[in-house]
Formats: structure tokens, C-alpha cells, sequence
């Protein structure tokens, strides 16, 4: 056979497993993105990839008409098993658990084909959903699949695929108030920041929302409060509270993690806090402190 024909064999044919990796390598950043969607877990949704690579290599490549559409059905099954095995994990998890921060100014790929699904505050809520409701979800406002291509990635029906973004949209609509712009959201970050850092419990209540909390996610490998505070003035006090020995000798560094402003908090020369903020006209809604080191080293 002639370099230029089709491979017959997926293992045996030299420039087989190139021509392979090739096609791999072009849907990549959305294998990712859809992985880490579903999981919130850069660390997990690279493990999963791989896997979907090993299993690329493995399969008999010459029976798939559409790599791109096999892929992405791979991807998604592996990750709705991989987040049901997640969530049994995160029952016995120390303390609030965070999405883990994706630094987006580093890996624009991630939100380049659509952005939605991909901040703190809807990853939140995804949580609340079912790992079918949620890949219907993430497929569709994310990545928008066809109503057709979600039922047989999850092997429902066009209708039931309909009912399940339906489902998960409503949902996703009654857990959070409309969002302020990112310009506003870095300004309210930004004024939050100087105010924790100084003490100063009046802005710091003026800028929380009244049913403000904040979750602070150590996963009990550092110290980190073990429960959210709830209410803006319970969380201005908290934080004025421990004021002078968390800042003392930081130094911050302004980022993008999953396409929203983020103080990246280092002390001698280590990043210790990735710090940001969920906000709505009310204020600031949510005040997300990711301390966990799993969570937060690769930055």
C-alpha cells in the first residue's frame, strides 16, 4: 500500500499511530475541556485524556467514521463514570470543596470555543446536578452539540438529551443571580484584597453581599476553616479576624483562572492562596479561598 493510502491496520502500518496522534492532537483542547467541565479537576481531566489516548491507540480506528464525534463520546462517558466515583470521594473530603483552578491566561485554548461552564460560580452548581444532566449541560452550553449528537453520546433519546439541558439550565438559573461584568468582578476583587489585607471591617462589609459566604478549601493539609461562613458581616468579621498573620509577607500577583480575575497569593516565593470572588449586583456573593497544595502547586 502507497504512504498515501489509509492505514488497514491501527497497530501494524508504519505512520499509522502518527497519523493517529495527529487527528488526536487536533481535538485535544476539547477533549480537556469537556473533561475538566465534568470533573473541575485540571489533575483528573489530564489523567482522563490519557486515557482516552490509550484507548485511541488500542481501538480499531478504521471502523470510526467521525474521530472527532468518537473522541468526544469517549471523553464524556469516561467522565460521567469518573465523577460518580469523584463525588463518593468528595463525601469524606476535609472541609469545603473547590473546583481546582485552571490558570486561563496560560491556557487560553480552554475557554476559546465558548466560555460558559468554566467559572467558579457555575462549577459550583454543576455539582448539584447528576454526571448526565451535567454532560448534557457542558456538551451543549459549552461546546454546542447538536441536540441529536448529546443522545447518542449518552445514550438517551433526542428528547430525554432536550429534558436533561432543560433540567440542568433551570437549575443552574435558580442557584445564582445574574453576574457582574469581569471588569466589575476585577474591581470588587481588587477592593477586596486591600481590604482584608488593612482590616478595614466597613468596606469589607460594604463590598459582601448580605448573604455573602465564603468557603476556604484546605482539604486538611493546611489549616483553613472547615465550614463555610455564611452572611457578609459574620464573613467581614471572620476575615478582619485573621487579618494581620495571614498577609503578613505576601506578596500577590493578579491572574485569570477559569476566565475570572484571581489574586495568586505567594510568601517566600510560594504560592500558598489562589484567592477570588463570585459576585451579583448584591455585592459580593461568594469568596472562594483554594489553599489545598494538591490544588494549587503546578501554579
Amino acid at each position: 500500500m502507497g504512504d498515501s493510502g489509509p492505514a488497514r491496520n491501527h497497530s501494524g502500518e508504519p505512520g499509522g499511530l502518527d497519523q493517529a496522534a495527529g487527528v488526536f492532537a487536533g481535538v485535544r483542547p476539547r477533549l480537556f475541556g469537556i473533561a475538566y467541565r465534568m470533573l473541575s479537576s485540571s489533575t483528573e481531566a489530564e489523567d482522563l485524556v490519557q486515557e482516552v489516548w490509550l484507548r485511541w491507540q488500542a481501538c480499531d480506528r478504521d471502523t470510526v467514521a467521525d474521530p472527532a464525534a468518537f473522541l468526544a463520546t469517549v471523553t464524556t462517558r469516561l467522565a460521567i463514570n469518573a465523577l460518580q466515583s469523584a463525588r463518593v470521594r468528595r463525601e469524606t473530603y476535609i472541609g469545603p470543596w473547590l473546583p481546582e483552578p485552571v490558570d486561563t491566561s496560560a491556557d487560553p485554548y480552554l475557554g476559546a470555543e465558548r466560555g460558559e461552564a468554566l467559572g467558579f460560580a457555575v462549577l459550583l452548581l454543576l455539582e448539584r446536578l447528576t454526571p448526565t444532566e451535567r454532560a448534557a449541560y457542558v456538551l451543549r452550553e459549552a461546546f454546542d452539540y447538536p441536540y441529536r449528537q448529546i443522545a447518542d453520546i449518552i445514550q438517551v433519546s433526542e428528547v430525554a438529551a432536550r429534558q436533561l439541558v432543560s433540567r440542568a439550565r433551570k437549575h443552574l438559573l435558580s442557584g445564582r443571580r445574574a453576574p457582574v461584568t469581569g471588569a466589575e468582578q476585577r474591581r470588587l476583587l481588587t477592593a477586596f484584597v486591600a481590604a482584608a489585607r488593612s482590616g478595614d471591617l466597613a468596606t469589607l462589609e460594604e463590598l459582601l453581599a448580605a448573604d455573602a459566604i465564603s468557603y476556604s478549601d484546605g482539604g486538611g493539609a493546611v489549616r483553613a476553616s472547615r465550614i463555610p461562613v455564611v452572611g457578609g458581616p459574620r464573613v467581614a468579621k471572620y476575615v478582619r479576624a485573621f487579618a494581620d498573620r495571614f498577609w503578613a509577607g505576601v506578596e500577590v500577583e493578579w491572574g485569570s483562572v477559569n476566565g475570572q480575575s484571581a489574586a495568586v497569593l505567594r510568601r517566600d516565593g510560594q504560592v500558598f492562596t489562589v484567592l477570588t470572588v463570585n459576585a451579583s449586583g448584591e455585592g459580593i456573593d461568594q469568596v472562594l479561598w483554594m489553599m489545598n497544595p494538591a490544588k494549587i502547586s503546578t501554579r
